[in-house]
């Protein structure tokens, strides 16, 4: 595909106008001012006017197939929303039916111009097999819990997460990544994260953690480890010792920031989640000037209720100006960065989430030809804070069109719906 004198968002987040740009085998192979020589070569010029051309979104915290909680806890504090009404519901959840709802969520995610998610849950066969079905592009661990002291070699979940690296690791052409996941300090025991971690460092693997999502757990870790943080705890555990994303981290210390920039750990900040569950705001300026990394998430959609990451983006960009009553508290492009290129080199992935030649054509295109993104004097600024996710009219990952003007070429949309419907009623029944 060529696109055709279209406004890009380049590398360095800045809007240059009239440009053109050629995917071809995956890449983006030409970025230029000018039609390139070889313009008749490519199999689709597609037409730039009003339309902005921008890195995908990549969505660094997310349970899929939470999808079929939309609705479902609304107004609770995070335990009880936990203990009263989530833990319940996902003890119905089969392969069968987190199957639709893992479907609708990348659908989702496609429509609203997410290009990769790193999904946390549970089924992760099932997750698998559809992420590969899908083309996005994804990291995917499964949920290890487990508090009665047993160590993580003698738990499943070793033989499980071997198969999945086994078996899936790099699958899709490097699409699909697995992590090893430990879910929380309070899920958790010492014995398990000090082998996870262990398993991460022999296998080669990432890892994702919830950590500091409220100020309750936050402080309830302090007290069982002698005065440790969440994030000191799991680093004198070697959790750390491989790249991990690290959910949440509202409640982090300045002690805090200086080990996850010194090992490398990315806060996945999930505003409306957090602003949701009542849990607060994590302290992203004061995480960037620290030199932490920061993507961006939008959780499951049983604490956000939705998988549009240009809501989140708002937020991210908007609150802080609020909370530090410092209106340049994040800018633009800095929100932009945390959306995208962050998110990516937190999946490990180091030739994504820029508009660059060389780079994987993973873009998305948003129509600018609506009211409220009339006039456009800055389109940077339009993305962040007048556009939404219904305004991206294609979404490509690695060169492939997976969403185009309300179609999904890969996912059967209102068999999904019509499935993962019919399995919110099936389990609310049961309850």
């Amino acid at each position: 595909m060529l696109f055709r004198d279209i406004t890009i968002i380049d590398e360095n987040f800045k809007a240059q106008e009239h440009r053109w740009v050629g995917v071809r085998d995956g890449l983006i192979d030409y970025l230029g001012g000018e039609a390139p020589k070889n313009a008749a070569d490519y199999d689709e010029a597609y037409d730039g006017s009003r339309k902005v051309l921008m890195p995908g979104l990549f969505n660094i915290h997310s349970h899929a197939p939470m999808t079929l909680l939309r609705g479902w806890a609304e107004e609770m504090e995070l335990q009880s929303w936990l203990n009263d009404k989530v833990f319940p519901f996902e003890a119905k959840i089969s392969d069968e039916t987190a199957a639709p709802a893992t479907r609708l969520a990348i659908a989702e995610m496609l429509r609203f111009g997410t290009v990769s998610m790193t999904d946390m849950y549970y089924f992760t066969d099932v997750r698998a097999q559809i992420v590969l079905e899908s083309g996005i592009k994804c990291n995917l661990s499964e949920c290890v819990l487990g508090m009665d002291g047993t160590p993580y070699e003698d738990l499943p979940a070793r033989a499980f997460n071997e198969h999945l690296a086994r078996d899936f690791n790099e699958a899709g052409e490097g699409r699909l990544k697995i992590d090893l996941c430990a879910h929380a300090e309070y899920t958790t025991c010492p014995a398990l994260v000090e082998g996870l971690g262990q398993a991460a460092v022999d296998m080669g693997l990432g890892t994702h953690i919830h950590l500091s999502e409220t100020q309750r757990e936050h402080e309830e870790c302090k007290q069982r480890h002698d005065g440790m943080t969440p994030i000191e705890y799991f680093d004198s555990l070697g959790l750390f010792r491989t790249p991990c994303t690290a959910a949440h981290c509202v409640w982090t210390e300045p002690g805090d920031w200086e080990i996850m920039r010194e090992r490398g750990v990315t806060a996945a900040t999930n505003p409306a989640s957090n602003l949701k569950l009542g849990s607060g705001m994590a302290p992203v300026p004061e995480m960037l000037k620290a030199g932490v990394r920061v993507g961006l998430g939008t959780d499951g959609v049983a604490s956000n209720n939705n998988h549009d990451m240009f809501q989140d983006l708002y937020l991210l960009a908007l609150l802080h100006k609020g909370r530090t009553k410092d209106p340049t508290a994040i800018n633009c492009e800095e929100a932009l960065r945390c959306a995208t290129v962050s998110g990516a080199l937190a999946q490990r992935r180091d030739d994504c989430g820029l508009v660059k030649e060389g780079y994987r054509a993973d873009l998305v295109v948003l129509d600018f030809d609506q009211p409220h993104l009339w006039p456009t004097t800055d389109a940077v600024s339009n993305l962040i804070y007048a556009a939404h996710g219904s305004d991206v009219v294609l979404t490509m990952v690695d060169g492939r069109v997976l969403y185009r003007d309300g179609e999904w070429p890969t996912i059967d949309v209102e068999r999904a719906k019509a499935e993962a419907e019919a399995a919110t009623r099936e389990i609310i029944a049961q309850l």
